[in-house]
């Protein structure tokens, strides 16, 4: 199949490129670069030794998208393209609401007017709100503690309405957790502009030297040393979930969670990245974070079920890997 990447040259998005790469599959990538950087498509294409097609473009422009449409045959669409962090998006609401959500709606309008029935969704553990845990897909959306959240929450129910009133409309929505390590090569993996919003990112750069200190906002949530508790998993793991759930899409709405079902503490990670690495990592306990819950983690067990998918790499695997990136990656 022709697929159509959108964000595909992010931190999930790029490492889904490979595996649909590795599947057999055609990949189309359209990124604005604003969290990505385009020295990151080359990388693909020499990890995979395929050739990979690519538009820098916002998604959030309907006449920018439909230029791809006119040009190639798109078979499906892996949505990832959009703003991604949480703090953010309560300072600035507005640029989530537009960009996050416009940008689905593009999406979904251009697919009508070509015929394009597939699309997988990047949506979020957010969208559960403080519901309990562990989050199973049949749980009703809580309203949402931070705006980020609620794009991923309106963008499923516009989906979901679309599929709704177009029965052949095939479309998975993937909730998944805390992506987090890189690819085994060592030459893809999390690189974000400026200081890291996630956890990993951070520790490796506290690592590297490049940061003086982790921030671990606040110890006093109800877990088990009172950090806050996420459900950490292998970014590869995550993308050949992405991969799983575009092969066995069919007709009508399907909602799966991504995640390894089990919850990991703040601190419980920097001591397995310390074990993993024989590295120190200094931190300091400061603040909770606006929009923040004290735990998250997935009942995993419906994408084994139907997808026949599981997350395989366990927390060591994931550090090991997100530090052999770090020490190999240059500005």
């Amino acid at each position: 199949m022709n697929i159509l990447v959108t964000g595909g040259a992010g931190y999930i998005g790029s490492h889904t490129c490979i595996a649909l790469l590795e599947a057999g599959h055609s990949v189309i990538i359209a990124d604005n670069l604003c969290n990505s950087k385009r020295e990151m498509i080359g990388k693909i294409m020499d990890i995979a030794d395929k050739e990979v097609t690519f538009y820098e473009i916002d998604v959030s422009s309907a006449e920018a998208v439909n230029i791809i449409f006119e040009n190639y045959k798109v078979d499906g669409i892996i949505h990832f393209a959009g703003l991604k962090a949480v703090g953010e998006s309560v300072e600035k609401p507005l640029n989530y609401y537009y960009n996050n959500i416009v940008s689905t709606m593009v999406l979904a309008k251009v697919c009508q007017k070509y015929g394009v029935n597939r699309l997988v969704f990047s949506s979020s553990a957010t969208v559960y709100g403080n519901n309990k845990v562990p989050f199973v897909e049949t749980m009703d959306l809580l309203p949402t503690t931070n705006p980020y959240g609620e794009t991923k929450a309106i963008s499923e129910r516009i989906l979901t309405d679309i599929a709704i009133a177009n029965p052949a409309y095939s479309v998975s929505l993937l909730r998944y957790f805390n992506p987090v390590g890189a690819h085994e090569s060592g030459l893809i993996g999390e690189a974000p502009n400026g200081i890291p919003n996630n956890l990993m990112p951070y520790v490796t750069q506290v690592a590297k030297g490049k940061l003086e200190k982790l921030r671990i906002f606040g110890n006093d949530y109800p877990t088990v040393d009172g950090t806050g508790v996420r459900d950490y998993i292998h970014v590869v793991d995550l993308a050949e979930g992405h991969v799983a759930a575009l092969e066995n899409l069919t007709e009508g709405v399907h909602v799966y969670n991504l995640g390894t079902g089990k919850g990991t503490s703040v601190l419980e990670l920097v001591k397995a990245f310390e074990e993993a690495n024989a590295i120190e990592v200094p931190y300091e306990i400061v603040d909770r974070r606006p929009g923040d819950i004290a735990s998250c983690y997935a009942d995993a067990s419906k994408a084994k079920r139907e997808l026949g998918w599981t997350a395989k790499r366990d927390l060591l695997s994931m550090c090991r890997d997100a530090w052999q990136f770090e020490k190999k990656y240059k500005e």
